[in-house]
């Protein structure tokens, strides 16, 4: 077993305050003069690697001090003692970085929560903020659980199951996206039902070439052919009739509907 050096080990852990020292001071200014509000942050965290450094130090240097009458055995629990305490101001910075980040989480998620169903961009955001707030709590349960019994899997296991949470919260905002990239009929929308309630509008003989499709989330939209009667004075009556079915029946406001006086069906392609 080598015999220490406390000479050479109060030098590297001065060199190391004196660094950790200056780049805080640095990364504080730099966060300052450029508005950084993450320069400001790693700057806040370098600070607590200075305390660090700066207790080791202060008990490197008090356990090479001599014993006494009243300290016969020296100083040498010193190191202990500030080892102890280093431990413990890295748990409760532990605890309360995972208690804020707990607490914004689910703040952020209450929020957002009542405005999720209006957006798919919410909605992502939503559960973006809820998979982290599971995964804080996960992780607490899980560290909670080997604490207590030793049972190292518990972090495995949180992981899979707030994996296959997250997996099946956002299989639905997924599928939908694509339907609204695909241009696909929305979910609440009956074509056939749709076009049925457009053909009974007095003056209709028929419409074809029906799409409806979103624009984004709540907004959609809808263009057609309308075979009606060859007055053509009825033209804006049957068009106004056709877009109030559709905005008070159906939620569709941006409607197109090409009038025809006679079908040309045959004439357009197939979809």
């Amino acid at each position: 077993m080598h015999e220490r050096d406390h000479a050479r080990e109060f030098g590297a852990v001065r060199s190391g305050l004196g660094a950790t020292a200056l780049l805080c001071v640095v990364e504080l200014v730099g966060g300052y003069l450029t508005n950084s509000l993450a320069l400001i942050s790693d700057a806040a965290h370098m600070f607590t690697d200075m305390a660090a450094l700066g207790l080791t130090l202060f008990a490197i240097w008090i356990c090479s001090r001599p014993a006494s009458e009243t300290k016969t055995f020296g100083y040498y629990r010193a190191e202990i003692l500030a080892a102890l305490v280093n431990g413990v101001v890295l748990w409760l910075i532990v605890v309360f970085i995972a208690l804020a980040g707990l607490a914004v989480n689910a703040a952020v998620a209450l929020r957002l929560r009542t405005h999720r169903g209006r957006s798919l961009n919410l909605r992502g955001a939503y559960l973006h903020v809820l998979s982290d707030l599971l995964g804080s709590f996960g992780a607490a349960a899980a560290g909670l659980v080997i604490v207590l019994t030793g049972w190292n899997a518990a972090d495995a296991l949180a992981s899979g199951l707030i994996a296959a949470l997250i997996l099946f919260g956002s299989w639905a905002l997924v599928r939908e996206a694509v339907d609204v990239l695909m241009e696909a009929v929305p979910a609440h929308i009956d074509v056939e039902a749709l076009r049925r309630s457009l053909e009974r509008v007095p003056g209709t003989d028929e419409v074809h070439d029906l799409h409806v499709w979103s624009l984004t989330t709540g907004r959609y939209a809808l263009s057609a052919h309308a075979v009606v009667a060859v007055d053509h004075d009825a033209d804006d009556a049957i068009l106004a009739a056709m877009a109030a079915i559709c905005a008070r029946e159906f939620h569709i406001e941006h409607v197109t509907i090409q009038i025809e006086h006679e079908s040309r069906r045959a004439a357009e392609p197939a979809h």
